[in-house]
């Protein structure tokens, strides 16, 4: 087998792990992996910041902050003022959000990979992030955002005006049509 094939059928065992976690998120408790994640990264006990969050996800702020609107939207997850600095915002599960994390499978896909990518020696977790930060490099990737995983693009325009997607296939008509 060749080095090319070995690191494809690597990233796809590494793909349908989490695809498939996210899928039995779905089909258990109705929310995507990176819901059932971030979720299970709460504690009412102790309510985290939004850099907190981010932090405990190993994502930007940006990207948690998606997650949790979500999640507020369902009542699963709420955003209060901090005890120590009404300016801050503590974000904690509900009793809504505890009793379905309850419910989840555990642990998260992403979860079982931070796990695994942690039992790693600390030169290989460097070899293995360098390998893959050249290899986004090499696909132009690198100014892209690093959004969590299986979830949807931000979009800068509301759902409501967005207008509806076209196949490739009837632009094409609609393009000829034209000339």
């Amino acid at each position: 087998m060749s080095t090319s094939q070995r690191i494809l059928d690597s990233i796809r065992r590494i793909v349908r792990l989490l695809r498939e976690g996210s899928h039995a998120s779905e089909a258990s408790v109705g929310l995507s992996g990176a819901q059932l994640f971030v979720l299970q990264k709460l504690d009412p006990a102790h309510p985290l910041s939004l850099k907190e969050l981010a932090a405990r996800t190993l994502t930007h702020q940006s990207s948690v902050s998606v997650v949790v609107s979500k999640l507020v939207e369902r009542g699963l997850v709420q955003r209060r003022p901090a005890e120590s600095d009404a300016r801050r915002l503590a974000i904690l599960p509900t009793k809504e959000g505890m009793r379905l994390r309850g419910r989840a499978p555990a642990p998260a896909a992403q979860d079982r990979l931070l796990t695994a990518l942690s039992a790693l020696p600390a030169v290989e977790q460097r070899r293995l992030a360098d390998a893959l930060e050249q290899l986004v490099r090499a696909l132009g990737l690198d100014e892209r955002e690093a959004l969590m995983l299986f979830t949807e693009e931000p979009s800068s325009r509301s759902s409501s005006s967005r207008a509806p997607r076209r196949s490739a296939s009837r632009r094409k008509k609609r393009a000829n049509k034209r000339a």
